[in-house]
């Protein structure tokens, strides 16, 4: 695959988003099939998505490097993914994939999700306003 495809495929996710009022997101080509995508996703109940992603798809979709923050309105941590490796001492089985729950320092084994895994997580958790 080239990385121009992935960057469409990334998209689309985020045009099909019913939850997502608006987003701010960068694309960089970092060669044929490596790129580097930075974002903020602002969604209907003002909770926020930062997004980090290096990723190369010349064979499949590895995310080399990667970072999912999710927050509330608050800007109180709801959860947060990522494949960093400063939790080796925890034994995780998912070494270095891991998540961060919540603001009291909770982190479990994860596997690394896609964006479509993380926003259909977000979907079970934002409320939608009152009309």
């Amino acid at each position: 695959m080239q990385i121009e495809a992935y960057f469409q495929q990334f998209r689309r996710l985020i045009d099909n988003c019913s939850i997502l009022h608006s987003s701010n997101v960068t694309y960089d080509k970092r060669g044929t099939h490596e790129g580097f995508i930075r974002g903020i996703f602002y969604f209907v109940d003002d909770s926020v998505l930062h997004l980090r992603e290096f990723v190369d798809v010349e064979t499949e979709i590895d995310r080399l490097m990667y970072v999912y923050h999710y927050m509330d309105a608050a800007n109180s941590l709801i959860f947060r993914y990522d494949n960093t490796g400063h939790h080796k001492k925890l034994n995780l089985s998912t070494y270095p994939h891991h998540k961060h729950i919540g603001s009291d320092g909770s982190v479990i084994a994860a596997n690394a999700p896609s964006l479509a895994e993380v926003l259909s997580e977000i979907e079970g958790i934002v409320r939608l306003p009152a009309l």
